[in-house]
């Protein structure tokens, strides 16, 4: 039986491997995330809005589904799933995130403040005025190249002729692999001028651009406060831009005064203004700040509109710096201008973007006049072989009548063909053998009509004829003299500047770096207090002393602390949790408090605490630990001094967990009771000295099946009674005995 040959190819996995991901990363790079420096614009935006313009979803007619736009869009040209293309259309038409929207959205296409848009079934959209005339404007004019799509069922465009530097315009956002780019828009108006200057001369340079390009302007308005570092940016394509919200004093009720935020920065939209809230509530709660009386986001489609109601006497100024240091009411935006050019990721600087969008509306436009300069001299073509027709127009329908076939008269009309035409005379037979007229004119000239042999109609092919003659002459300038197809380029620039620029929403300035001076917290000494349900707070000294009775009995954890220090939490998974006490409510002995999951990384469905302390008194003490499996140590306070939310306060073998954890100071003895009964009690003397990470030493010795149930710390001359099966057991009472022993069975 013959066996197939199968071709193998032996080669290194890692070759392969390499190969395969390079293709993929140049993929996600040129395909999918980065946009193309000619019209800005990734190839999910290009395809949306292309599919859009063949599908006729125009600015002037009715708008469609976009559930339908994003099929079609999805079936011909973009196999990456619905989320994908839908995400991308919405994003063109919100005005708070595109500096020139592309699509006019009809329905909930989302809010600034994070709301996402209705479902593509609820939405409707079509394209917007400027798109359909400076985006996709002059596509059947052979301007770009069309490519196959996926299947090789379609065609598409590789680029659209968009006339203007989209990618400064509206700018742009994406991740690819190993990559990233994130262009800020900026003003129409200001970007056409700034192409203007460059096409009068070429040798401009970035900062005389910058006299048009002020800087990006972002929808959402704001202020860019480092103007001095622009220069750099858009020299290098790289750099950091700080923006600020726009910040407005009112005159409130009551003589109070409002803070009041009309303009965000452009990091701030979506789910950043909730945090912007909920940080400067936060300011108020742990009295970073006791100016805000109230704040309240009374924003709407009008725009935004978040107000801060100050108390009589408040720090504005002070204030005012506070948000923009401690909140996002200041903002840093990445610049990284990325973007395809010439096939492969390069980043630009603003001249070199130009310098790109230049070429390619020279490219467009001689390709545009060189479509129009060919229509043209087709018409001229047919225009002068109809006029050269009525000049013989007897001739031509004494060959009509003569003729047995459509095809008969075309050859005679074209290389004078007469066999098989009767002809009444033999002179006009030799004329018929004369005329030579094109295929173009000769079909014309057939399908010509007896009316335009009027008077009138001569006359109005005479003019037609004169103005082709003169658009030919207007072309073949444009197309053979670089100062005319300029000229022509800025004309169309300055006609779409007037028609759809508008003012700077964003202003460009240097502004000092925002200092405020942090009131200085009193430090004064507060009682902590923690009852059995985990539910923390702090109450003033003097409330406590007079209540003292009532608040120890009442709650499990109680002792004094500065209201400058900080709680730690140790807990039976050898973790250590901070709390600052200032994070802590302070009020009457009364109230409830917070449960301590809250305001700490303890989470009490995972780990049970053991001990709770103040961070200043333990830091100058030792601190004694014992685990289930009888591991006992004494640590430095010391080690505990830090200022991370969580570390790890001691090491446990694999399935220990701590039992212990206590200030061994004042203690003199230590005593270990296992499940089993046994209880050893030795010299705290005999517990040695180790870092947090040890594991420690053995205090007792256990069966296998037993296991650590307490252990206590006591001090001398002072009696310590347990409940030990249900009878009073007196511990200072124990025989003393070694460390590392078995210790003695209790029988009760």
């Amino acid at each position: 039986m013959a066996k197939n040959q199968d071709n193998i190819i032996r080669t290194e996995y890692s070759e392969i491997m390499q190969k395969s991901y390079i293709d993929y990363a140049m993929s996600v790079i040129i395909a999918r995330a980065l946009p193309d420096v000619r019209d800005g614009l990734k190839p999910v935006q290009r395809r949306t809005l292309y599919d859009m313009y063949e599908l006729g979803i125009r600015y002037d007619r009715p708008y469609r589904k976009c559930a339908r736009i994003v099929g079609d869009t999805m079936g011909k040209y973009h196999p990456h799933g619905d989320s994908s293309i839908y995400e991308a259309l919405v994003v063109m038409a919100q005005e708070f995130k595109k500096g020139q929207p592309l699509v006019d959205g009809h329905g909930n296409f989302g809010s600034i403040e994070g709301d996402g848009a209705a479902a593509m079934r609820y939405t409707e959209a079509r394209l917007q005025k400027i798109t359909q005339e400076v985006y996709l404007g002059d596509l059947d004019k052979n301007v770009v190249d069309f490519v196959s799509n996926f299947d090789e069922t379609e065609k598409e465009p590789e680029v659209l002729p968009v006339r203007v530097p989209n990618l400064l315009v509206n700018g742009a956002d994406g991740i690819a692999v190993g990559m990233a780019t994130s262009i800020p828009p900026h003003n129409l108006g200001e970007v056409l001028d700034g192409v203007i200057a460059y096409m009068k001369n070429n040798e401009i340079t970035t900062e005389e651009l910058m006299q048009y390009i002020k800087g990006p302007d972002f929808p959402t308005g704001g202020i860019v406060v480092n103007k001095d570092d622009l220069l750099s940016i858009y020299e290098s394509g790289t750099g950091k831009i700080r923006i600020r919200g726009k910040v407005e004093v009112e005159k409130g009720k009551n003589g109070k005064s409002l803070l009041v935020i009309t303009e965000i920065p452009y990091t701030m939209i979506g789910a950043n203004i909730g945090k912007f809230l909920n940080d400067v509530a936060a300011l108020s709660e742990t009295k970073k700040t006791t100016d805000i009386a109230d704040i309240s986001n009374q924003s709407s489609k009008e725009g935004i509109r978040i107000v801060l109601e100050l108390k009589k006497g408040a720090d504005i100024e002070n204030l005012k710096n506070m948000l923009y240091k401690k909140t996002r009411l200041e903002d840093t935006f990445g610049v990284n201008m990325l973007a395809v050019a010439q096939g492969r990721p390069e980043t630009l600087g603003l001249k070199q973007i130009i310098e790109h969008h230049v070429d390619f509306q020279f490219e467009v436009a001689t390709r545009k006049y060189s479509s129009l300069l060919k229509k043209e001299k087709e018409n001229q073509e047919i225009q002068e072989g109809l006029i050269q027709a009525c000049d013989v127009i007897d001739l031509i329908i004494e060959i009509l009548r003569g003729s047995k076939s459509r095809e008969q008269v075309k050859n005679c009309l074209i290389s004078g063909m007469t066999e098989g035409i009767r002809f009444k005379t033999k002179t006009s037979e030799r004329q018929a053998k004369k005329l030579r007229f094109t295929e173009r004119q000769a079909g014309a000239i057939l399908d010509m009509r007896l009316y335009k042999l009027i008077g009138l109609e001569m006359e109005t092919l005479m003019a037609e004829h004169a103005e082709t003659l003169k658009k030919i002459a207007r072309y073949e300038d444009i197309l053979n003299h670089y100062d005319s197809m300029a000229e022509v380029i800025i004309t169309e620039l300055k006609q779409i500047k007037k028609e759809y620029a508008r003012d700077r929403r964003t202003a460009v300035e240097n502004a000092a770096e925002a200092v405020y001076e942090e009131k200085k917290i009193e430090e004064t000494e507060v009682v902590f207090l923690m009852d059995r349900f985990g539910y923390v707070r702090t109450i003033d000294k003097g409330t406590y002393e007079r209540n003292k009775e009532t608040a120890d009995s009442e709650n499990k954890y109680v002792f004094s602390c500065m209201n400058t220090d900080k709680i730690c939490l140790f807990t039976d998974s050898g973790r250590m949790h901070l709390v600052k006490v200032l994070d802590l409510p302070y009020g009457k002995l009364r109230d409830k408090g917070t449960p301590v999951d809250n305001v700490s990384n303890y989470d009490s469905s995972t780990e049970q605490l053991v001990f709770v302390g103040a961070q200043t008194a333990l830091k100058c003490a030792k601190i004694c630990f014992a685990t289930a499996k009888g591991m006992v140590k004494l640590v430095d306070g010391a080690e505990f001094d830090v200022a991370k939310r969580t570390i790890v306060a001691t090491k446990l073998s694999e399935g220990d967990k701590v039992v212990l954890v206590q200030n061994a100071d004042p203690m003199e003895y230590m005593v270990l009771q296992t499940k089993k009964g046994f209880f050893l009690k030795f010299l705290k003397e005999e517990i040695p000295e180790k870092k947090k990470n040890a594991l420690g030493v053995r205090g007792i010795r256990m069966d296998d099946k037993d296991e650590l149930s307490h252990a206590y710390m006591l001090e001398s001359r002072t009696d310590y009674e347990i409940v030990y099966k249900e009878k009073q057991m007196i511990l200072n009472k124990l025989k003393l005995a070694k460390r590392d022993t078995k210790g003695t069975k209790v029988r009760v």
